[in-house]
């Protein structure tokens, strides 16, 4: 069996499909691992979606911020602005089955080699820690009082780790470490304001997997979420978030000794995005990319 790690979808399912032609999946004896981020922006949310349900134990996915985003505009109707491309789950017929699925999907995936998430972890979490925090947010969020902390969800703080952190404050910072953070301080302090490339960032600012003291830098870890770095690959960190919503590419990497990473072009999603939401599309190659206001989902 082989297993391949996808890197953010949002939506452009015809690459995913040209994507899985390219590295031959076959569903009765390969399994994939998607970083998050399957809705939002991109132009086939809803097919994107019913597939990889429809894939079952083939497929695994973690959840991302945007992930979270649809779970919170399927309960809070005015979370959804004019960027977002979820109408077409929100008003779909199988729209409550898909939700009940959706919310049902871990933070954080792992084997015996690789551990599976969206965006990072706080240097002061080990893997014992992370495991159990993911927890503590999954079981949250399967809960049938799960509205109550959706409705509380959004925020920047807290944003740095205390094991004093309770109730909703605990599960921001939780969700934030797993969905939204890039960078953060010597001292694991969160910072939301910037989303560049390496080297775009301030002084003060680190990437989650080159902090100082970080206790989980012994974990393969493979992760999505920011397109701005595209393809990374550091010491046990693989960023695999190649921007196909902008018009990149949509990757794969086999998760094995040889680590073979396969791609493919997404240009056509990139036009097809334009004509389904209305917001600035970045510059990739500026250095200045993500700088943005508080409160964007992203």
């Amino acid at each position: 069996m082989s297993i391949y790690a996808i890197g953010d979808i949002q939506g452009c399912f015809d690459d995913l499909l040209r994507l899985l032609d390219v590295i031959s999946f076959n569903e009765n004896s390969d399994q994939l691992w998607f970083a998050g981020d399957l809705v939002n922006r991109g132009p086939k949310s809803l097919e994107t979606l019913r597939f990889v349900k429809s894939l079952g134990s083939a497929a695994v996915t973690v959840l991302g911020n945007h992930d979270m985003h649809l779970l919170a505009a399927s309960c809070l109707p005015k979370v959804a602005n004019k960027k977002d491309c979820l109408t077409q789950v929100l008003d779909a017929p199988d729209r409550d089955e898909l939700i009940y699925w959706l919310r049902h999907r871990p933070l954080m995936h792992y084997n015996d080699e690789f551990c599976l998430l969206h965006a990072g972890l706080p240097p002061q979490w080990d893997f014992k820690k992370a495991k159990k925090m993911a927890i503590i947010a999954e079981q949250t969020l399967r809960d049938k009082d799960y509205e109550v902390f959706l409705k509380q969800m959004y925020g920047n703080k807290p944003n740095i780790w205390s094991p004093n952190l309770q109730g909703v404050s605990r599960l921001r910072f939780i969700i934030n470490c797993f969905t939204r953070m890039r960078y953060c301080d010597a001292q694991g302090r969160l910072d939301f304001v910037n989303s560049g490339p390496l080297g775009s960032q301030p002084e003060n600012l680190f990437p989650w997997f080159n902090a100082p003291r970080r206790k989980n830098a012994d974990m393969r870890i493979i992760f999505g979420h920011w397109s701005s770095l595209g393809y990374y690959e550091g010491p046990n960190c693989y960023g695999i978030d190649t921007g196909c919503l902008w018009g990149g590419q949509l990757t794969a990497l086999r998760l094995d000794e040889t680590m073979r990473r396969f791609s493919v072009d997404c240009q056509e999603a990139y036009k097809q995005r334009k004509t389904c939401c209305t917001f600035t599309v970045p510059d990739l190659k500026s250095k200045h990319i993500g700088v943005k206001k508080k409160g964007a989902v992203v």
